[in-house]
């Protein structure tokens, strides 16, 4: 049994804000006050001076070192120092996880969105938020999109700059950007340019960014729905074209937090639109090819989803030790000796696969699993109107044959 086990002492967690002991209620600053341990950052614990308990800053990387803290004062009352609501991007979510609901306390404060959103006029449920806090800027790309508004929650006081930068690229340089910084104290500052205006490389570090996206008339704008211009990708003619793409993620059927598996990923198209559908999906795209596999790193950091993995290597080999899948793609690579038989196994019970060939060899492939494990066999022909001489006509693409099936 663990130390934290053994001590099921409370730790009390307090949200406080720029305004420091001042804004606390007067039940956080008794915890405060009362707490022999006090944990937060350098800055937090500067806002606390009349706090007698012993004050440990957070080391960096924290969430290594959080249990052996804990541990190493669990026979001590102990009272965790959060920015705002410390389950808003906070500490509170974390040491929730770690330790249970029963042994943790959370005492609120208002958080920087609640302060923005009442700053700017903005009903809280009207803006979606982003955190930047040691993430990076391209998170933002699926968000841009035009009358949205945007919250986000800086990194540092080049945060905003970096933002603006963003906008301008995508088209979106006659949006409103607010700069708020230092909110709820009394130093609180604001900021109001266009991105196209923003030149200002640093503010103050404490800010949030609060936008209101406005397209230029030459602005490309990008649908969150799966079927992506194809050339919003960059690639070498390895690609799974828009109509196959949008039937083949319908067949997927991304769910929230679920894995990926995008094999002989090509352009990664399929990944990224996966990880576009919702912020917690995740994808491993694999390709043996490295210019491929710079490509497709390119592609999710421009298509706003810069965590998407990418494995260089051949399949199968490639294939071991990665995490279960949720589901797996096989657009390339499928001919190759055990590679269906390597993505069948690690596929999780109640799983997906879906496996598209244009090739008479893995058709052939196909044909036969599809006989042994059944699912669904479905031939995918686009034509697409083409000139003809003076005239038009359909000119067909590939077809293409797709194989369907869950795992029982």
């Amino acid at each position: 049994m663990s130390v934290l086990q053994e001590k099921p002492e409370l730790v009390h967690v307090v949200g406080i804000g720029a305004d420091g002991a001042a804004g606390l209620s007067r039940q956080a600053r008794t915890v405060v006050n009362s707490a022999e341990v006090l944990f937060g950052s350098s800055r937090q614990l500067d806002l606390v001076p009349e706090a007698t308990g012993q004050r440990v800053a957070w080391p960096t990387p924290l969430l290594p070192a959080l249990p052996g803290l804990l541990a190493e004062h669990a026979d001590r009352s102990i009272c965790v120092l959060a920015s705002g609501d410390p389950m808003f991007y906070g500490i509170g979510g974390t040491l929730v996880k770690l330790l249970g609901r029963d042994r943790v306390r959370i005492i609120a404060h208002p958080s920087s969105l609640s302060l923005a959103c009442a700053r700017m006029g903005w009903p809280v449920q009207e803006a979606a938020v982003v955190s930047l806090v040691g993430r990076p800027v391209e998170l933002l790309h699926p968000r841009v999109q035009p009358g949205n508004r945007l919250l986000v929650l800086s990194a540092d006081g080049t945060t905003p700059y970096e933002v603006a930068a963003l906008l301008r690229a995508r088209g979106y340089g006659p949006s409103s950007m607010t700069v708020l910084s230092d909110l709820g104290s009394e130093r609180e500052g604001c900021i109001t340019s266009t991105a196209d205006e923003w030149h200002q490389s640093t503010v103050d570090p404490l800010n949030v960014v609060a936008i209101e996206c406005r397209a230029a008339p030459d602005a490309r704008t990008l649908p969150i729905t799966p079927g992506l211009p194809d050339d919003a990708f960059e690639h070498d003619g390895q690609l799974t074209k828009r109509d196959v793409r949008a039937i083949t993620l319908a067949r997927l059927a991304p769910l929230p937090g679920q894995l990926l598996w995008d094999v002989g990923a090509g352009a990664g198209s399929i990944a990224i639109e996966w990880m576009r559908s919702d912020p917690s999906c995740r994808a491993i795209a694999i390709e043996q090819r490295d210019d491929r596999a710079q490509r497709i790193a390119a592609n999710a950091s421009a298509l706003g989803v810069p965590g998407l993995q990418v494995v260089t290597g051949a399949v199968p080999r490639a294939l071991d030790g990665l995490a279960e899948p949720d589901a797996i793609f096989v657009g390339g690579g499928g001919t190759a000796p055990g590679a269906l038989e390597a993505c069948w196994a690690a596929l999780r019970p109640g799983g997906r696969l879906v496996v598209n060939a244009v090739t008479l060899e893995l058709e052939a492939l196909v044909a036969d699993w599809y006989r042994r494990c059944g699912g669904e066999l479905v031939r995918i022909s686009v034509e697409r109107a083409a000139p003809i001489g003076g005239f038009t006509g359909w000119r067909p693409a590939m077809p293409v044959t797709q194989w369907v099936v869950s795992k029982r």
